[in-house]
């Protein structure tokens, strides 16, 4: 049997969307540029099909993805207005998400050229972060693929496939190897906190190009026990990037300690945190516009 959905063709009218270009791939998804033909207004269009039983869990998520998307609304998260199902009421065989069409490149592929510009972007993802948790829910994968960023500077906060609600304790290991809270590895509560450490390992790598060690090895396989003292604890991002300030420093190291009670509480003190050092730098450069540039990180 063929693994995920038959690839549409441009011109191609798909429940009343036209297909006007491929952007991406998953397990059982493709994602389409296209056009409604009535309004003439331009989407993202996430078709996901389930091949064989172990695809359920890909429509489950699409489907979590968009009853969460209905409980925000915050100008740094991606929307996703509509849910189009087919099947029965019974077994939905296949579905499209309608989303808000992000145009930029992820934090990823695109990283930020100054440190003034890598702070704004974890400020508005902070605030993004905040705004879902104050809505009682934990984006639970938060890396740099899913931070888009516009040519404007404007972030939009992308996939919410596993995202889950305060508390939440899953039933299988979910997350990205180098991102990935040992909570999650151990299978214990999702919280905000768990959150703050995926941004912390998010802000580590962005400014040093290097991962924080985790409960997570390549392979998905558990490292060491699960006694979480025997997790490696990262060096301080300023030993690989000297030129990172102090206090973003501090603030990383924090987001990123084993213990979430060692971790800032909230997302909103994150942010906040996050803005007071944007003045620092901004202030910075203003008296030193040469120091701004983010040179390559120490390797190492």
């Amino acid at each position: 049997m063929a693994e995920g959905p038959v690839p549409k063709q441009k011109g191609d009218l798909v429940e009343g969307y036209r297909i006007m270009a491929e952007i991406g791939r998953g397990a059982a998804s493709i994602i389409y540029v296209v056009q409604d033909v009535k309004t003439k207004q331009v989407w993202a269009l996430k078709h996901v099909q389930k091949s064989g039983p172990k695809d359920q869990r890909f429509l489950d998520q699409a489907e979590a993805e968009y009853r969460i998307s209905q409980e925000l609304s915050h100008p740094n998260i991606r929307a996703i207005p509509k849910i189009i199902k087919k099947g029965s009421l019974l077994s939905v065989r296949e579905l499209y998400l309608v989303m808000e069409l992000v145009d930029g490149q992820s934090l990823e592929v695109h990283p930020p050229r100054t440190f003034e510009e890598a702070v704004n972007i974890f400020k508005q993802t902070a605030r993004a972060l905040s705004h879902m948790h104050q809505r009682g829910f934990v984006h639970a994968d938060m890396k740099p693929h899913n931070i888009v960023i516009s040519s404007e500077g404007e972030v939009k906060l992308i996939d919410l496939g596993q995202s889950c609600k305060i508390g939440t304790i899953k039933e299988r290991i979910q997350g990205t190897p180098d991102y990935i809270a040992p909570e999650q590895v151990h299978r214990r509560e999702i919280t905000p906190r768990t959150d703050v450490y995926n941004m912390g390992a998010t802000m580590y790598w962005t400014l040093t190009r290097q991962h924080i060690p985790t409960a997570l090895a390549k392979g998905d396989s558990l490292v060491g026990s699960i006694d979480d003292n025997f997790i490696e604890k990262p060096r301080p991002a300023f030993e690989l990037n000297p030129r990172i300030h102090p206090k973003l420093n501090e603030l990383i190291m924090q987001c990123v300690e084993v213990d979430p009670k060692k971790r800032p509480e909230t997302m909103a003190w994150v942010a906040d945190r996050l803005e007071l050092i944007l003045g620092i730098l901004l202030a910075a450069a203003d008296r030193d516009a040469s120091g701004t540039d983010m040179p390559p990180p120490t390797e190492g």
